[in-house]
């Protein structure tokens, strides 16, 4: 059996697609479901998968028709009711999924958000092959976006039995569920009738769980792991992976940014020259160099080069290092200190943390320290109930390639991943006006507008783009990473 495994943590909701939006949770459903398209593993561009053809005149009603011969792993066929019925779920407010935001753009939302109404009435059955999609405005970017979790489609046995179903999870992708272990795994093995037209090599994933990221490295040093998503910060310092990785890592840019953000509900952080001066007391270029062996990029926005919609020049100098302005401006303000970073407790995270806190109390003269959340899943649990009230960390890998995903779920009023609570009536005038653009091109403008305004109002601070150094054991080959940070499950091969 060549079983691939692969590291993670265990999910923080179960695997329903419509729930999915943190990255190890994305990563398993990804293998466990296809959507209508998906995304070129070299460049991200979204082609057909699921779907035959998706058409529209006018960006706002699109009509949609599948391929035959795609089936559920229980052997039910996908249909345009699958799609449909799983989007309905998605959207309706009293389901509580995380994923609801990105189906907003359908027409009939927000009743559907507030309960008022069961089905989106914007979604319309034509047969068994071919649904109508209606959205409330134009949005040049929705085919782009069908690609992702939240638009998978569901069997009709997830609606008969909700709990059988997280218990054992059946999907339409390439790999279908084994077994569960909470807090050791979780593993899938092929289906081999998969409907798509490539064809995974390996005969399974292992997504092996593991709390700290050096355990993880350590295992795939020693050949026990396959693949490893990350190398970790103190395997970074000085270059030791390529000496301990030699020919089998790649250190390449995604479309991911790290940041930091403020609690906006605190009101210790509501003056914006506070989060001015600490973005512009960070030294990038020692954290990147003293963490990472200077293996990131320095942003100069919210949104990373390698996106479609980039403009470039977006933060203008406030996210370049100015202890002396940092300080003028600082000191302006009532704050009173210390300041304190927080992050899930993962030794990863705190030599960066600590290397930027360094920073901020030479600049400012005010104490900065790092405050560890014990796990993962509580520190999830603090900012998702907006009780965390210290910088926390943050940051943002690409759903789906462009510049539109890295704006309107994190900084929307009360968007799906909006985790500062941060709120501002013309950027969301400004993101709407963006999405309804004619075409994808024609909205990057308005976008890139949205970006300049979202970064002076600076609820998150963007530290670095990514780029992300990956490692894998002698056994595994044809290791290709996207630019939205996956391992295609496809190439990659594993020698018995």
């Amino acid at each position: 059996m060549s079983i691939i495994s692969w590291n993670g943590t265990e999910p923080e909701n179960p695997l329903v697609p419509g729930d999915a939006t943190e990255r190890d949770s994305v990563k398993i459903v990804n293998a466990l479901f296809t959507g209508l398209v998906e995304y070129d593993p070299d460049t991200a561009a979204p082609r057909t998968a699921v779907a035959k053809s998706i058409d529209s005149t006018d960006s706002r009603v699109y009509r949609i028709a599948l391929n035959p011969g795609w089936t559920f792993h229980d052997g039910t066929p996908v249909t345009a009711a699958s799609f449909v019925d799983a989007w309905n779920y998605t959207a309706y407010g009293p389901n509580g999924l995380q994923g609801a935001e990105y189906l907003s753009h359908i027409e009939g939302y927000e009743a559907t958000q507030s309960g008022a109404a069961e089905q989106l009435s914007g979604l319309k059955v034509i047969d068994d092959s071919i649904f109508e999609v209606t959205l409330s405005a134009p949005f040049s970017a929705f085919v782009t976006q069908l690609g992702y979790t939240a638009f998978f489609p569901l069997p009709s046995s997830f609606f008969a039995d909700r709990e059988a179903f997280v218990a054992h999870p059946i999907g339409n992708g390439p790999f279908s569920f084994e077994s569960h272990t909470p807090g050791v795994n979780i593993v899938l093995k092929r289906y081999e009738p998969y409907a798509g037209a490539r064809k995974p090599k390996v005969s399974g994933v292992e997504f092996r769980f593991y709390r700290m990221l050096e355990d993880a490295y350590a295992d795939v040093v020693a050949n026990k792991l396959d693949y490893l998503d990350f190398v970790p910060a103190d395997a970074l310092d000085g270059g030791r992976y390529k000496q301990e990785l030699a020919g089998r890592y790649v250190a390449k840019p995604y479309m991911g940014v790290q940041s930091i953000s403020f609690p906006m509900w605190d009101p210790r952080f509501a003056d914006p020259r506070v989060r001015q001066a600490i973005s512009m007391a960070i030294d990038r270029q020692y954290v990147i160099d003293t963490a990472f062996d200077g293996d990131k990029m320095l942003p100069d926005g919210l949104v990373p080069p390698i996106v479609p919609g980039y403009g470039g020049g977006a933060s203008g100098d406030l996210c370049t290092h100015q202890p002396e302005k940092a300080k003028a401006l600082f000191d302006q303000t009532d704050f009173e200190g210390p300041i304190e970073l927080t992050s899930n407790d993962d030794s990863a995270n705190q030599v960066w943390i600590d290397a930027a806190c360094r920073t901020i109390t030479a600049a400012l003269g005010v104490e900065a320290r790092y405050a560890p959340v014990p796990t993962f899943g509580e520190f999830r649990k603090l900012i998702n109930e907006q009780k965390v009230t210290t910088i926390f960390r943050s940051g943002w890998v690409a759903d789906y390639p462009s510049i539109e995903n890295f704006l309107n779920p994190i900084f929307r009023t009360g968007a799906a991943v909006n985790g500062s609570g941060y709120s501002n009536p013309e950027v969301d005038a400004l993101l709407a006006r963006a999405d309804a653009a004619p075409s994808e091109q024609e909205g990057w403008e308005l976008y890139r507008e949205a970006e300049k305004m979202i970064v002076q109002d600076m609820p998150a601070i963007p530290l670095w783009y990514q780029k992300v150094e990956s490692g894998w054991s002698t056994r595994t080959g044809n290791v290709t990473v996207t630019p939205l940070l996956q391992l295609d499950l496809f190439d990659v091969t594993i020698e018995d």
